[in-house]
Order: structure tokens, then C-alpha cells, then sequence
């Protein structure tokens, strides 16, 4: 299969992600452009600001309601465009529903709180409040992996608030983001309240050093975050950096429950999930059984084409990142590292792959592999897991398999994440949840409030009786 994208000076080519078939050629902005959009979007702050809550809020449920009646188009312009199965693309279109609907519910209940003044002496004549108001204009960038509700948890909060949007997709999958800003301005949306940017590092680079950007909202790798910080300039900053996630599985988990969660959490969009399991940790006395039953379950797994509801693991999102993976699977190998099962490359299919023995210097260990790649390891005691669970730079999400609930409270204290899922594997989000990372590089939260709350800014009024 060829590659599936291809970048000119002026238009990008989107490639169906298993076919290699064009989908579309789609127009890429200059510098000079882009500067334009952004004292247009500058401009549209006000009209945005403007419009009341019940109108935002119609708005957000206008749109739900449209792509909710188009799900299944939408799911296959998914599974052409991002090459996630089918089975996988609806759910994502389920989620991003619920999404936008929890923010159309955000708009009319978070509004402020009042202030007590009369709580601290020389406050008692006071009476006041505070309100939610916009930021103003906001760039939001989105990755390819969840190429719809990810748009959907930057754009739905942004407009709750009432700002105005310039949304960076990927490169890889810019149709389904145009597509849910089209169903935006089909529910209601004025003109220009969010526009949809397309081009290369330098107009990126535009969008986040423009002054009168008041927020970037990024989700993607650790590299462009750092760079994104350091170019910034003034301006309020929220990021999801990837992950590394751990799972633990003590030897009194329920063994079956702990192998099908795991499994699904680590393969799910072809492992291209910044809280896919990826590091299995399981206690010794378990970790035969759990090996060989999670080894079978990952063998049964079926790859290929993602329009069959049969699929369970379809493309990546290119064959050059299928190749890295496999690539990744080679020196971990040549470090000493055994292949259980799987890590067959054909263009961009890998098939799931489970390793043992890794050493703790691979890249499969260290760093987040984006990938249907897992590490399963044996570790002796409580201690020893939470220290093997918290060697890593990333710090999203983790999942802890037990039957003693101090346990899982103590471990889930202990564990550095974001979040810590029990009896589940670290694959599990509610799009209403806060959601974001612990130690480096990990800024704000989404999840429909926390998000709402990072793009709206508290505006307290006073008045003395």
C-alpha cells in the first residue's frame, strides 16, 4: 500500500489509510494567509462573546443532533481517513455526541458563583459575584487518532465559553475535522466564530505566536508541545503530551476480566492511544497464565481491512509509522527482548505484537510507542510495581487489576498519573472525567467542564450597599 499522504506547496492529498486511494486535495494556507485568518478570527471574538448561552447552547445541540443523525457516513469517513475499524469509528462518533452535548449543557449551568464577602471583616457591606467570560480567540491543534472527538473536546468547550476558534487539524486527517465545523455552522454558528487552518510547520508556527491568540489548546507529541512552550510568547497553554501507560496486575486479579481488558486497551486504533496499555506489569506467581492467555487472546485478534465489522486492528496511519514500530520491535529484540507473538509488517498493517524482557533502556520501554506494540513483565511485589509503573517520563493514565480494595486505593495513591482506572485497563476516559497528565510537560485538563473552565476566565463584580 503507498503512502498515505502527500504534501505540496499549495494542496495536501488525503489517502483512504488502507487503500492508498486519494480521498481529496484539499487547499493548504500560505503565511501571509494565515496572518489574515488571524485578524479575522480576532474579529469574530466579538461576535462570538456576543451570543447568549441559550444560543451557544443551541448551537452545541444543533450540531450533536446533526452528526448524531449522520453517524454512520461519518463513521466511514473515519475509517477511510484515520483507518480506525468501523466497529471502533462509531464509537467514536457515539463519544463525540456526547461530547458536544455536555457542552452545550456547560454553556447555561457554569456560569459563575457569588463571592461571600461578608466572610472576611470589612467585607460585610459588600455583596458581588463572579462571572465566566471568554477568552477571547483560541488555536486549537488536533492529532489524527481520534481525528473527531478530540475536535470535538477543543471546539465544544471553546464555543460554550464563547470564543472564537482556529482549529489546526492534522495533516492526516483534516475532512473529518472540516466536517464537524460544517455541521457547527449548519446548526447556527456565525460566520468565522471557528475556522479551519491547513498548512505546513510555518503556519503552525504563525498560529502560536500570534499576540492576539489568548490560548493554544495542543494535543500531540512531546517534541511540538516543548516547541509550541517555548515560542509561545504570553498566553495561556493546555496539553496532552502522550502517554506511557502502565497496567498492574496483582496475582489475586480476576484473571480473565484483567486479559480482555488489557487486550482491548492496548490494541484498540491500532495501539494509536496515548492511554493505551502499554506496559503490562504482573505479579509473579500470575504472570505464566496471564502471558499465555493474553498472548492467545492477541492471536485471535484479526487485522486488516476496516470496513469489515470482523476487523479488530486496522491500519496505522501510515506505512512509515508501521515501520518505525517494527523497527522498534527490532532493537528491543536485538537488546535481548523475546517477540511473544505478532509484529508482522504488510504497508501499513502491524499486526499486535507482545513482547517479554525489555529492557528498561528501549525505546518500547522509555517512550510512548503509538503503536499495537505491548511489554509484559513479572514483578514480585507491591513496591517494586509502583516503581516500575512510575519509571517514565509520561504520566496519563494507569490501570490496576485486584480484588483488595486497599490495595487499589494505596497503589492508585502511589501511581504519578493523571488518572488511575481499577479493574480497568488504563483505556478507559468518560468524556465528562478531567483529563491530563502528572510531572513534565503536563498542562490544564480536558474533559468537557475542566476544558470549559481553561477557556473562560473569572470576571467578579463588587458593589458596596
Amino acid at each position: 500500500m503507498p503512502e498515505t499522504m502527500v504534501v505540496h506547496a499549495d494542496h495536501l492529498v488525503v489517502r483512504d489509510k488502507y487503500t492508498g486511494d486519494e480521498i481529496a486535495s484539499l487547499p493548504q494556507l500560505t503565511v501571509e494567509q494565515t496572518l489574515d485568518v488571524i485578524a479575522e478570527s480576532d474579529t469574530a471574538t466579538a461576535v462570538a462573546a456576543a451570543m447568549p448561552r441559550h444560543q451557544r447552547a443551541a448551537i452545541l445541540e444543533g450540531a450533536a443532533t446533526l452528526l448524531h443523525a449522520r453517524s454512520e457516513d461519518v463513521a466511514a469517513l473515519i475509517v477511510a481517513e484515520a483507518g480506525k475499524t468501523i466497529r471502533q469509528a462509531r464509537k467514536e462518533v457515539a463519544r463525540a455526541v456526547n461530547t458536544l452535548r455536555l457542552s452545550a449543557a456547560e454553556a447555561t449551568r457554569n456560569a459563575g458563583e457569588v463571592v461571600p464577602f461578608d466572610s472576611f471583616p470589612g467585607g460585610e457591606n459588600r455583596i458581588g459575584w463572579f462571572s465566566r467570560e471568554p477568552l477571547g480567540l483560541i488555536v486549537a491543534i488536533t492529532p489524527y487518532n481520534d481525528a473527531l472527538n478530540l475536535v470535538a473536546h477543543k471546539i465544544g468547550p471553546a464555543v460554550a465559553g464563547g470564543n472564537a476558534v482556529i482549529l489546526k487539524p492534522s495533516q492526516q486527517t483534516p475532512l473529518t475535522a472540516q466536517l464537524l465545523v460544517d455541521l457547527f455552522e449548519e446548526a447556527g454558528l456565525p460566520a468565522g466564530v471557528i475556522t479551519v487552518v491547513r498548512g505546513n510547520r510555518d503556519v503552525t508556527q504563525t498560529l502560536v505566536q500570534a499576540r492576539n491568540v489568548r490560548m493554544i489548546s495542543f494535543t500531540g507529541g512531546f517534541a511540538t508541545g516543548r516547541a509550541i512552550a517555548a515560542t509561545a510568547g504570553l498566553k495561556k497553554l493546555a496539553m496532552e503530551l502522550g502517554g506511557n501507560a502502565p497496567v498492574i496486575v496483582f496475582d489475586d486479579a480476576d484473571l480473565s476480566l484483567a486479559v480482555e481488558s488489557s487486550v482491548s486497551g492496548a490494541f484498540w486504533a491500532a495501539g494509536q492511544n496515548c492511554i493505551g496499555a502499554q506496559r503490562i506489569l504482573v505479579q509473579r506467581s500470575l504472570y505464566l497464565p496471564f502471558l499465555k492467555a493474553f498472548a492467545e487472546a492477541t492471536e485471535r485478534l484479526l487485522t486488516g481491512n476496516p470496513r469489515l465489522e470482523a476487523t479488530d486492528v486496522g491500519p496505522m496511519i501510515s506505512e512509515a509509522a508501521a515501520r518505525a514500530a517494527r523497527d522498534k520491535i527490532g532493537e528491543a529484540v536485538a537488546d535481548g527482548a523475546t517477540l511473544v507473538v505478532g509484529g508482522e509488517l504488510t504497508g501499513s498493517l502491524l499486526t499486535p505484537a507482545v513482547l517479554t524482557g525489555v529492557p528498561r533502556t528501549c525505546k518500547l520501554w522509555e517512550e510512548e510507542v503509538f503503536a499495537p506494540i505491548v511489554v509484559v513483565e513479572p514483578f514480585d511485589d507491591e513496591l517494586s510495581a509502583v516503581s516500575a509503573a512510575n519509571d517514565s517520563e509520561y504520566a496519563l493514565q494507569a490501570g490496576v487489576f485486584t480484588r483488595d480494595l486497599n490495595r487499589a486505593l494505596r497503589v492508585a495513591e502511589a501511581i504519578d498519573a493523571g488518572g488511575v482506572m481499577i479493574n480497568d485497563s488504563s483505556d478507559y476516559r468518560l468524556d465528562a472525567m478531567p483529563f491530563g497528565g502528572s510531572k513534565y510537560g503536563s498542562m490544564g485538563r480536558e474533559g468537557v467542564r475542566f476544558a470549559y473552565e481553561e477557556m473562560t476566565q473569572p470576571k467578579v463584580v463588587a458593589i458596596v450597599r
